[in-house]
């Protein structure tokens, strides 16, 4: 064979070779897939330096018997002593002869750097064997262990594992999808897995298979990568891998609608499969954990009693948007009434909330005064920004603000500007409750009570961080969702609580409010539904209607136009009963009457208004409501 023609084909196998490798680097490990790029290197230039030997033995034993098939064998051979180091050298290179200099200087270039890269490669492709290998011994030996596996190994999965191994000591931790690559970021978080003891294996979380591990031994499942889109793609494999399994867990890590609709429809079988948001996990845990400060923070009350609660939002980003929608339903509260401006620089700010929410933001609602109906007020700042001076002469316009909440994506900024708004607060001499949002645990941890160098406090709340973001408190054994999930079972099933995402969100919304009832002081919050007294029952029978009003409002529902239930049409997110409690008809079933710390058993469903007002006792009578969805 000519030496010029092997010669091109063998660096056409390399160029194609490098690019091959190059694309596997960058993309994802999928399910299934032999191929790495370190592989990809070893195959690809092994056949090219088989390649280039060829016509090297074919002029040393031309003439012989059967010369053709000889060469190849030969080729083959001392291809692969050169990848073992075992080849001569010299004889390999005294014996390439061209008849251009040029092309005999050029086999002699290429034969003697793939002396030198052939072996590395070599080193490179066992060891990574070896260590997928090693990785499914170390899985093999754990068989009977309760086993957590992460999709992915980032600054998330590694805090909640963190956790989970310091609460159990024998857990086995699982984390798929890891590479060596040379940034710190990465040797960091490899180092974290290996003070874990976890297992880490380069393939996808679908490509490793897990079904024979002990039957009785729990395994919760954790697509936790940054990419929605895959998290989804992975959860819909392992559901359809792992449906028949007992004792097995799925935490999707996604926010979109797209993950909503993809795993509504699925069949999960025996899997408990859990939606995490993270935007609104947030939010509902500041909430439930520390929301009563924002009833705490509020102004003295007026002449009629009510006190008034001035919110300000610093960026409407998911948080900020979440949050803003959130405090319209979570501030209805008798004696309290809810004030919320909000920032942003992007100029259609309000347009897109307003596009999200219609009938929150509508006129009739915003900033009115409807007996029976939630009331609120929110002003939308839209374009301007937190740098500028006019984000700093709206803010000295409202003197009266009792909390705050700043985020604005990034951590850095976030802090700048909850001191900014301290500065500008101290100025008017008030003190409102101020959050920022801080993801990096370790500023978290250094920033809790800074002060200036007069020592004087900032005063701000850092929330949101990864560790406590990212726990087996709040991903795994949420009190919040333990005491949501109490609240739907009273009417509605444990399958459909996980399944179905607006019973999940309305369940949690629900409790949320509840707790802050009783904290707040709400006659009646605390007692039975037995125990209430009729103008108590009267009292928590509006107030939740008010509260409804205002959450199916913030997730976009509108009034269906028709007080007849069949006008419902939740695609549409049209509701017959989003009225004034007044103007609820007397057979419409509005809501479940529910208190802190009553029996499992004591539930009472309200019909009608009015003297037509009749309570039923309820048990497991909730089946009309049951079927439509309906959590209230």
């Amino acid at each position: 064979m000519s030496w010029l023609i092997c010669f091109i084909i063998s660096l056409t196998i390399i160029v194609l070779t490098v690019v091959f490798a190059t694309a596997l680097g960058i993309g994802k490990y999928k399910r299934g897939r032999i191929l790495s790029p370190i592989n990809v290197l070893f195959a690809g230039i092994f056949v090219s330096v088989f390649v280039s030997l060829l016509p090297l033995y074919g002029e040393m034993i031309r003439g012989t018997e059967e010369s053709g098939f000889k060469a190849v064998m030969l080729s083959l051979h001392n291809t692969f002593q050169i990848f073992t180091i075992d080849s001569d050298r010299s004889i390999i290179l005294e014996n390439i002869v061209c008849r251009e200099r040029w092309l005999e200087n050029a086999y002699e270039i290429f034969l003697s750097v793939a002396f030198v890269v052939a072996p590395i490669l070599t080193f490179g492709f066992v060891v990574s064997f070896f260590k997928n290998i090693l990785a499914y011994f170390r899985y093999l030996f754990r068989y009977f262990r309760n086993t957590y596996v992460f999709s992915e190994l980032n600054d998330e999965s590694i805090a909640l594992a963190s956790d989970i191994k310091r609460n159990h000591e024998r857990a086995l931790i699982v984390f798929t999808d890891v590479f060596d690559n040379n940034d710190e970021t990465s040797y960091e978080l490899s180092e974290r897995a290996r003070e874990l003891r976890a297992i880490c294996f380069k393939k996808d979380i679908m490509a490793i298979n897990f079904k024979r591990h002990f039957k009785k031994a729990d395994i919760a499942f954790f697509t936790i990568g940054r990419k929605e889109n895959e998290n989804i793609e992975q959860s819909l494999g392992l559901i359809e891998t792992y449906r028949d399994r007992e004792n097995t867990s799925l935490y999707v890590f996604s926010a979109g609608i797209e993950g909503e609709m993809l795993l509504n429809k699925t069949d999960k079988g025996k899997m408990k499969v859990r939606r995490v948001n993270r935007v609104r996990s947030l939010v509902n845990r500041i909430l439930y954990e520390d929301g009563i400060k924002i009833f705490q923070s509020a102004l003295p009350a007026d002449d009629d009693g009510i006190r008034k609660i001035s919110a300000v939002i610093v960026g409407l980003g998911r948080n900020g948007t979440e949050m803003l929608k959130a405090l319209t339903w979570y501030c209805q509260m008798d004696g309290y009434r809810v004030e919320i401006d909000a920032f942003d620089s992007d100029p259609l700010a309000e347009d897109r909330f307003t596009a999200a929410a219609p009938e929150l933001m509508s006129e009739k609602y915003n900033g009115a005064r409807v007996p029976g109906e939630a009331e609120y007020t929110i002003r939308i700042h839209s374009g301007i920004d937190v740098t500028t001076k006019t984000f700093a002469d709206a803010i000295s316009e409202l003197k009266d603000t009792t909390y705050a909440l700043v985020s604005l994506g990034e951590d850095g900024d976030n802090i700048a500007a909850a001191a900014e708004l301290r500065m500008l607060f101290e100025r008017m001499r008030i003190k409102p409750v101020i959050q920022a949002v801080v993801t990096n645990s370790s500023e978290k941890r250094a920033l809790e009570g800074v002060t200036d160098f007069r020592g004087d406090p900032y005063d701000i709340d850092f929330i949101g961080d990864i560790e406590s973001s990212y726990s087996e408190k709040v991903i795994l054994n949420s009190e919040l969702e333990s005491d949501a999930l109490s609240r739907h079972l009273k009417w509605g099933s444990d399958e459909d609580f996980w399944r179905y995402e607006y019973n999940y969100r309305s369940s949690v919304a629900s409790a949320i409010h509840m707790k802050a009832r009783t904290e707040c002081g709400i006659p009646g919050a605390d007692k039975r539904e037995d125990e209430l007294t009729e103008e108590e029952r009267d009292r928590i029978e509006k107030l939740e209607h008010r509260r409804w009003n205002a959450y199916m409002r913030s997730e976009g529902y509108i009034y269906s136009g028709s007080p007849d239930k069949s006008s419902r049409n939740d695609l549409a997110k049209m509701h017959h009963d989003l009225v004034d409690f007044g103007s609820l008809s007397d057979d419409a079933l509005l809501y479940t009457i529910e208190t802190v710390g009553a029996a499992p058993e004591t539930h009472a469903l309200v019909m009608g208004t009015g003297a037509g007002m009749a309570l039923l006792s309820s048990g497991n009578s909730f089946i009309d409501s049951a079927a439509e969805g309906l959590s209230l």
